[in-house]
């Protein structure tokens, strides 16, 4: 499942999804490309050819350069180290098929992450905003990361039972209904617990022959479960 997801209001805008052997780098053939939109990407999706027509597009993008990328400094942009932004060059590719892939200057920022230490290169195609306005950009990236988490989190999906197209789609659209489903059942019943709480509870009842709403229903004066008298106290003196 790739997914395109739209920072101004969190929610995937495009979401195709393939038998699992698809290249991440060839989604980016049927990506919906909108003018003047910036599109933050990992190294994984780095295609020159492809990335060239999305400039001609006139759409921005930022993404990681891969170790090893032969280029030449065209000139230099004056930073603050200060800031963690190390330097800030406009490239040329060298080799013969990336300077044919992309004809265009790019712009390759070095940028020194004050908290971890660590030292990150972008490419972008965007010479106007700030070096780390680029960097908060891709720092934006994140947020693709937590989507999934999510889904891993909430949807209960451990592993593919199948791996065509068709086993693909239909397991996630299944998990996406339960979802769905169960935080209907929340609203109606206007139940306080969170919807992991009540998926939880379900996973672990489904096969029990017990009212929906008593099964959800928590009840904050159950009692507690006796000590038993022959059971020894780990931390006793």
């Amino acid at each position: 499942m790739h997914t395109l997801l739209d920072l101004r209001g969190v929610i995937p805008t495009f979401i195709p999804i393939s038998d699992g052997k698809l290249h991440d780098v060839k989604v980016l053939d049927i990506l919906p490309v909108e003018a003047g939109a910036f599109y933050v990407m990992d190294r994984g999706y780095l295609d020159f050819a492809r990335l060239y027509q999305m400039d001609q597009a006139r759409a921005f993008f930022v993404t990681r350069a891969k170790r090893g990328m032969d280029a030449q400094r065209v000139y230099s942009t004056a930073t603050d180290r200060a800031t963690g932004v190390m330097c800030d060059p406009r490239v040329a590719w060298n080799g013969f098929y990336a300077s044919q892939d992309y004809p265009a200057h790019l712009r390759r920022i070095r940028f020194k992450d004050p908290g971890s230490g660590k030292t990150l290169v972008f490419l972008t195609n965007n010479m106007l905003l700030p070096p780390l306005t680029i960097a908060a950009l891709y720092k934006s990236r994140w947020q693709v990361e937590f989507f999934f988490k999510w889904i891993k989190q909430h949807l209960r999906i451990k592993k593919f039972l199948g791996t065509s197209e068709n086993a693909v789609k239909t397991q996630i659209w299944c998990a996406v209904s339960t979802y769905v489903l169960i935080a209907i059942v929340k609203k109606e019943l206007q139940l306080e617990a969170s919807l992991y709480t009540l998926l939880q509870i379900l996973s672990v009842s489904v096969f029990e022959k017990t009212e929906i709403s008593c099964a959800l229903q928590l009840d904050p004066q159950a009692p507690e479960m006796p000590i038993d008298a022959n059971q020894l106290s780990l931390f006793e003196s």
